[in-house]
């Protein structure tokens, strides 16, 4: 109770800023609509068949995208952790490839595939790919070696311990960098979908809102959709994590 009433002070305060910083004429008219002229937008907006189909199209690709990233970083990141000469010669690749803006590859992705929506996936992958990656190869140095050890002295080859001992070990760690992920994986999603402009979502819907007769309303209202989509995700997944793994977390340990 005492977490969510600060987060609702929270909130408030920010809305008051806002609404002040909106009503003080500080910027031009319409730049910077208060949150009195925003939130009766957010209403007629999931009202609206249309945006509600963009809302769709964007969950959806999303949770695609996230999926492939995460079928794609546990077992590479667990191959790679696990095999010391693979990870060394594959680390020039991935430190080339990690720093790279997603948002840079969309021209080359749109002359490839087009503007549809393979191309946000496909790049909503490649954003979430590396936290999870990299959690599952960091996650994979702390296995308890008497564990590994055990299993191979029973007889269980690589595969088979990185399934049955490495996996449940890193199991907690992967979850997280999924949390890591599921937040970039929507950010870089919604802005494909600006970029391109042609594959619907919310990130379209802004870009539709922003173009002639600006209506930062309305556009303001989509990105509040936006966040709140963003933080019933990661509230989501947090708690997954305490339900699933919470003896592997401090707070539930010092309860």
């Amino acid at each position: 109770m005492r977490d969510a009433l600060l987060r609702v002070c929270g909130a408030a305060c920010v809305l008051l800023v806002w609404e002040a910083a909106g009503r003080s004429g500080l910027f031009l008219d319409g730049y910077l609509p208060p949150p009195s002229q925003v939130f009766p937008q957010v209403v007629h907006l999931l009202g609206d068949p249309e945006f509600l189909l963009g809302v769709v199209a964007t969950v959806l690709s999303w949770a695609i995208g996230l999926l492939i990233a995460t079928v794609v970083a546990v077992p590479l990141g667990l191959l790679l952790a696990a095999r010391p000469l693979a990870r060394a010669a594959s680390r020039a690749v991935v430190e080339f490839l990690r720093p790279i803006p997603t948002v840079a590859m969309v021209p080359l992705a749109v002359v490839v595939v087009g503007g549809g929506p393979e191309t946000k996936i496909g790049l909503t992958a490649f954003a979430a790919v590396w936290p999870v990656l990299f959690t599952t190869m960091y996650a994979y140095d702390e296995v308890e070696p008497l564990l590994v050890d055990t299993a191979r002295a029973f007889g269980l080859n690589r595969s088979r311990v990185a399934l049955r001992v490495a996996l449940p070990s890193v199991a907690p760690f992967v979850l997280t960098g999924v949390r890591l992920s599921a937040a970039i994986a929507l950010s870089v999603l919604v802005g494909v979908e600006m970029l391109t402009g042609t594959s619907g979502g919310i990130g379209e819907f802004i870009l539709l809102a922003s173009s002639g007769a600006t209506r930062m309303d309305r556009v303001l209202a989509a990105v509040v959709v936006a966040g709140v989509l963003g933080y019933l995700i990661n509230e989501g997944l947090e708690r997954a994590q305490v339900r699933w793994f919470g003896w592997r977390s401090p707070e539930v340990a010092a309860r």
